[in-house]
C-alpha cells in the first residue's frame, strides 16, 4: 500500500543515496543502503520541467521507515523520454526471424536513436531454434554491434548474452512477443516475469511489460525491463535525429568526409561515398534502405516552438 504520512508534518529525517528501480502511479520505489524506500518527488521538479526517472541516482530524505522524498537528481550520462529511463549504458535489441518477424527498420531505428545518446546496442536474435535468422544477424555483424543468438526455451546463447550485460545497466527492448522477459527469465529464474503467447494468427505477442522496472542480476548487470517498440517514441528526438541522421548510422561515420559534395544526402548524389560503400558491400543494404525511410519520414520536419509574432 502506498505510504500515508507523506501529505503530514512528519520531520525530515536521514539523507541517503540510492537508485530508482521502479516508478508507477507517482511514487518511485528507490534502492538505498537500508532497502527499498517508496517516495515522492519533491514538486520543484514539476517546476523545473524534471522528473526522476527509472535508472536515476538520486539524494532521498527519509521521513519514515520505508518512505522517503526524492530531494535531488544526480547529472545522468543518458536519458530517455519514451520509455523514460536514466542512466542507461546499452540497449539490447531483442529480435527475432520467427513469429514474430521483427523489420529491420524497427531496430535501425532504435539504433539511431541510442547513438543520439551515445548509448551502446546489442542485437539479440531470440527464438533462434526455431528459425537461427543468420540473414538478419548478418545485418548487424557488418554495422559492429555485438551480435548474439539466444533462445529462451533451450538455453543457446544466454551465457554469452550475460556476459554482454555484466557491469552495465543494460535496457531490453523489441517488438511484443520477440520474447524480452523470458530471456531474462532464462539468465535468472527468480525474476519470474509474466510471459505473454504468441498469436500465430496475428503474428505478435500480447504486451506483458506495463512499466519500466530495473532489475539487479546475481551476475552483477542491472537489466531494465521496458514495454515494446510501441512505447519507444521518440518524437521529440525527431529534429535531433533528422540533424545528425547519417552520423546515427555508425557504420556510415567512415564515409562521410569523403562524398565528393559537401552537404551530400547520402541518398542519391553521384559521387556519394556511402553509396559507393553500400554498392561495394561494405555497408548493408538493408541499412541504407532504412536510412532512405527515416530520411524520407524526417526531411520535412521544422522546428515549430518558435514564438508566434
Amino acid at each position: 500500500m502506498p505510504p500515508t504520512s507523506f501529505g503530514g508534518t512528519r520531520s525530515l529525517l536521514s539523507v541517503s543515496r540510492g537508485r530508482i528501480q521502479k516508478a508507477l502511479s507517482g511514487f518511485y520505489y528507490v534502492e538505498a543502503e537500508g532497502g527499498l524506500i517508496t517516495c515522492r518527488a519533491r514538486g520543484k521538479f514539476r517546476q523545473e520541467g524534471r522528473s526522476p526517472l527509472v535508472g536515476d541516482w538520486v539524494e532521498i530524505r527519509e521521513a519514515g521507515p520505508g518512505e522517503g522524498i526524492i530531494w535531488d537528481i544526480e547529472p545522468r550520462h543518458s536519458a530517455f523520454d519514451r520509455p523514460a529511463v536514466a542512466n542507461v549504458d546499452q540497449l539490447v535489441v531483442v529480435a527475432s526471424a520467427a513469429i514474430p518477424v521483427t523489420d529491420p527498420f524497427l531496430i535501425d531505428r532504435v539504433s539511431a536513436i541510442a547513438a543520439l545518446k551515445d548509448c551502446g546496442v546489442v542485437i539479440c536474435v531470440n527464438k533462434c531454434d526455431l528459425e537461427p535468422g543468420e540473414e538478419l544477424a548478418d545485418i548487424y555483424r557488418q554495422t559492429g554491434f555485438p551480435v548474439v543468438h539466444t533462445s529462451a526455451e533451450t538455453g543457446a546463447g544466454i551465457a554469452e548474452l550475460t556476459r554482454l550485460l555484466y557491469g552495465k545497466l543494460s535496457a531490453f527492448t523489441g517488438n511484443s512477443g520477440v520474447g524480452k522477459s523470458s530471456l531474462l527469465n532464462a539468465i535468472q529464474p527468480a525474476f519470474s516475469l509474466q510471459v505473454g503467447e504468441v498469436s500465430e494468427r496475428l503474428g505478435r505477442g500480447r504486451h506483458t511489460t506495463r512499466h519500466v522496472e530495473l532489475y539487479r542480476l546475481d551476475c552483477g548487470a542491472e537489466v531494465i525491463d521496458t514495454p515494446g517498440f510501441s512505447s519507444f517514441d521518440a518524437r521529440e528526438l525527431d529534429l535531433e535525429l533528422k540533424e545528425h541522421l547519417a552520423e546515427s548510422f555508425v557504420e556510415f561515420r567512415p564515409y562521410l568526409d569523403t562524398c565528393r559534395f559537401v552537404g551530400c544526402s547520402h541518398t542519391r548524389e553521384r559521387g556519394c561515398a556511402v553509396l559507393c560503400a553500400v554498392k561495394a558491400g561494405q555497408i548493408s543494404a538493408s541499412r541504407h534502405r532504412s536510412y532512405l525511410r527515416l530520411y524520407d519520414e524526417l526531411k520535412d520536419l521544422r522546428a515549430w516552438s518558435a514564438p508566434h509574432k
